[in-house]
């Protein structure tokens, strides 16, 4: 699955025709489903009638091809509660539930939180402690893993954590793109939510599918690079340079530095134009970048 990018248009609203421009590409290369305003796709930076605005357009227009995924998690158990209902009710297939962070809370918080997110639907588990400041140990994720609704675990503590829970029957995708395929291959993982592949969706398709170390080992300077400054920067400047979206920047994200666009400038040439996302590919200059609020 692709934690898929949001373009904007130059006044910084949703850019819905390159949205579909890209969604469509992923359709082509055989992504199998899309987690719709996740941190990629910048659902914090979002107001919530945006956020529920794309998250039931991206249902009208792909659900018939593609598994929705709704990230209407949130540190507020009110909120995604709330927001959880209205994806349900405009026909996601699946919620993208993180655990309450910033505030953090207990175990027995965090028990109660998801239990009731549970409640309402299928439901994606999103562990990234890097951003939380807070681990989802496995005794938390084994207890709720009794729920009916509990769909399986995006993982960003790593493979070993993966190959523990799928040991237990319980579904996980790896949450980091450089450990994608060793958890895939040797732990045994569902697969990835991935960032990459709003860039290289054919390869990342491969690389789950192919047990391929090569392919793997040339890929991994390229997942370096998107994560040298925390995602979705890195991503939305080379998505810009290769004309897949307009080069709008919702603040706080901005473009990364000269020399590290034309590292990526080099990267991008050890593939083929038709295996990454975009016409064409420009050194872009710092002026022609926008930045809105």
């Amino acid at each position: 699955m692709t934690a898929i990018k949001t373009p904007y248009k130059p006044n910084g609203e949703v850019d819905l025709e390159s949205y579909d421009r890209l969604v469509e590409t992923q359709i082509k290369n055989g992504v199998e489903g899309l987690i719709v305003c996740g941190t990629t796709g910048e659902g914090h930076l979002m107001d919530w009638e945006e956020h529920l605005m794309l998250i039931a357009h991206s249902v009208n227009q792909f659900g018939d091809t593609l598994v929705i995924v709704g990230n209407t998690g949130s540190n507020n158990t009110r909120e995604a509660l709330k927001g959880t209902r209205y994806g349900f009710a405009f026909g996601m297939d699946a919620a993208l539930q993180i655990n309450p962070y910033y505030g953090k809370t207990s175990d027995a918080g965090l028990r109660e939180h998801f239990k009731r997110v549970l409640d309402l639907g299928p439901s994606i588990i999103y562990n990234v402690p890097g951003r939380t400041g807070q681990d989802l140990h496995p005794e938390i994720i084994e207890e709720l893993a009794e729920h009916p609704n509990l769909i399986g675990v995006k993982e960003c503590a790593g493979n070993e954590r993966m190959g523990h829970y799928e040991s237990k029957g319980i579904a996980c995708w790896s949450g980091n793109d450089d450990q994608c395929f060793e958890g895939r291959h040797r732990h045994g993982s569902h697969g990835v939510i991935s960032v990459i592949s709003n860039l290289l969706p054919g390869l990342m398709r491969r690389l789950m599918d192919t047990d391929d170390p090569e392919l793997n080992a040339r890929l991994q300077p390229l997942m370096s690079w998107l994560f040298h400054v925390p995602s979705p920067n890195a991503l939305n400047t080379v998505l810009s340079m290769t004309g897949a979206i307009k080069p709008v920047f919702r603040l706080p994200y901005s473009p990364v530095d000269l020399e590290a666009r034309q590292q990526v400038i080099d990267l991008l040439l050890g593939f083929s134009p038709e295996e990454w996302v975009g016409s064409g590919l420009e050194l872009m200059e710092d002026k022609q970048f926008i930045l809105t609020a």
